[in-house]
């Protein structure tokens, strides 16, 4: 992979070769990244591929005109190239009032050092081995008739930001991952499902005989499903599901959205959102976190924060285009590819888990929907009007009992907010998680 030094001494030279070519102020990024990726299926191996890239981007700024161009070439030639074409970008681009780098003085000063880069590559055989094991057991569950395969994937990327404004820093991160999809059923009668396991390092995988398992348990267990009449009822969301209404929230107080006025949220702040006791918590630091980060992508600091406090939404998300339109200042949450400006993002996002286990938060439903599956993006963000294909299981007097599918979930994300209780199970598997939640009086539709 790439030395920290040898980045942050490329993105020099860039940043001076655009200030010399006519550049008021730059700002560059580069990521050194390599991937591993095996698949196995029917107990062969299928794939096994390796990937590295390199990828620069460089942001021009003259006045308030700026200009972005990318390259995978790092030939001294190509990348003057590439400063000559950002230049007379820049000066061809239309004024945007609220572009610009951070003051120095908004630079961080002493980023924490966070635990998000496991240094050892798995070898090609542990991956074929774990994928192999995963389909093995997955096909071992009675009633599984078909595989997908099993899937498991490693990569790490090295990150490097500079810009004439003094920050230079850079991070690096890794990711491992395993998977199993397999169906169970004949005919058109069959049944899909899967699991899988995510992690910073290879360790703290989950055991991949247990991810099959799991996959052809669930595969099994949907079959025979059947549909039920519309009517409004408590719905349980999966913690495999349950992210999502995170992630909705999360849509509805990105910058971005409330500086064009067209989020559901855009009135909210400091208004009561959730019901009390309920926490959306962001933290960039979190150990051995999926999306953990020292710093921002605009060299600003960042921190754990309540977006959301004993129910009450504290705070939009903000880079600092976003900050400077809305007359405030920025939150931290700026991120970016090589191919465009500084955007604001969250990181490790979640919700706080409640009291209740999942059971004891079922135990007094007479009819409702445990949601196992969410299907299309029937979501209107500028009025919180929320529609989703469902599948799952039909709850009867506090027990899971049959599958169900075919399903339609809908309602308004304000008034789902308002109602949501969440259990006492969250694992953090997915960068955006969430216990078991609770929504009452979502309108289920059937037949």
């Amino acid at each position: 992979m790439a030395d920290a030094y040898n980045q942050l001494n490329l993105l020099s030279d860039l940043l001076d070769a655009a200030k010399k070519a006519g550049a008021e102020a730059a700002d560059a990024v580069v990521y050194n990244a390599a991937s591993l990726s095996v698949s196995c299926r029917m107990g062969e191996l299928e794939k096994l591929e390796r990937a590295e890239s390199n990828d620069l981007g460089l942001r021009v700024l003259i006045g308030k005109q700026q200009a972005m161009v990318s390259s995978t070439d790092f030939d001294p030639s190509t990348l003057n190239e590439v400063v000559e074409r950002c230049v007379a970008m820049a000066k061809a681009a239309p004024e945007d009032p609220y572009c610009g780098l951070a003051d120095p003085d908004q630079i961080v000063t002493n980023p924490p050092v966070i635990d998000i880069c496991d240094d050892t590559e798995p070898t090609n055989e542990a991956m074929v081995e774990a994928a192999k094991t995963a389909e093995d057991a997955a096909r071992a569950v009675a009633g599984v008739t078909n595989t997908e395969g099993a899937e498991t994937g490693w990569s790490q990327a090295d990150i490097a930001i500079a810009a004439t404004n003094g920050f230079a820093r850079s991070y690096s991160t890794s990711s491992h991952s395993l998977a199993a999809s397999v169906v169970a059923g004949e005919g058109t009668a069959m049944e899909r499902d899967y699991d899988y396991t995510s992690a910073v390092y290879y360790s703290d995988l989950e055991d991949p005989a247990e991810i099959g398992r799991n996959a052809g348990q669930r595969a099994v267990k949907r079959l025979n499903a059947q549909k039920v009449k519309t009517q409004q009822v408590p719905v349980i969301y999966d913690p495999r599901v349950s992210g999502g209404l995170v992630r909705h929230f999360a849509g509805g107080i990105n910058g971005s959205s409330i500086t064009r006025g067209t989020s559901f949220l855009k009135d909210s702040m400091g208004e009561k959102i959730f019901s009390d006791g309920i926490n959306i918590i962001d933290d960039p630091h979190r150990p051995r976190g999926f999306r953990s980060k020292p710093f921002d992508a605009e060299g600003l600091a960042n921190k754990r924060s309540a977006i959301a406090d004993n129910g009450v939404l504290t705070t939009w998300v903000l880079d600092l285009s976003a900050a400077r339109q809305l007359g405030l200042e920025s939150t931290g949450h700026a991120s970016r590819g090589t191919s465009s400006p500084p955007s604001p993002s969250l990181t490790n996002l979640y919700m706080e888990a409640g009291s209740q286990t999942p059971a004891e938060l079922m135990a007094d439903i007479e009819n409702g929907f445990y949601i196992t599956e969410l299907i299309g993006m029937g979501i209107n963000m500028i009025t919180g009007d929320y529609s989703r294909g469902a599948t799952g299981f039909w709850i009867e007097n506090g027990e899971i009992t049959y599958p169900v599918s075919e399903m339609t979930i809908a309602g308004n994300l304000k008034d789902l907010f308002a109602n949501l209780v969440p259990a006492n199970d969250l694992k953090f598997r997915y960068g955006t998680d969430a216990p078991t939640i609770r929504v009452d009086g979502l309108t289920v539709a059937g037949v």
